[in-house]
């Protein structure tokens, strides 16, 4: 059954790489970008796609960071937290004596 999920695997890897090489085969014709001032750059228009691709997920991933570290910072506070209380709390009640938890 392994050796079947890696052959799919391998397949749709295989298959999207030839989409995305006819994809890179069927756009080598050149684009301009036109900046401001009149600055304008030619290249082919793969590689512009590919660059502003690249650019966006670079812009995400950063927008992103922030919230990572006060995430972490939140549930490093919220480890230690639970930790002191952990060595704070007495141990439980001995339910061999009778005694039922929390009225149960």
């Amino acid at each position: 059954m392994k050796s079947i999920v890696w052959l799919v695997k391998w397949l749709l890897k295989a298959a999207l790489f030839f989409t995305l090489f006819a994809f890179a085969l069927n756009n080598q014709g050149d684009a301009t970008v036109r900046f401001f001032f009149g600055y304008q750059w030619t290249a082919p228009m793969v590689l512009v796609v590919l660059i502003t691709f690249t650019a966006g997920l670079l812009l995400g991933v950063l927008g992103m960071v922030p919230r990572w570290w006060r995430q972490r910072r939140d549930a490093a506070s919220a480890r230690k937290l639970s930790e002191a209380a952990a060595l704070q709390t007495p141990p439980a009640a001995d339910v061999a004596s009778g005694s039922v938890p929390h009225g149960l």
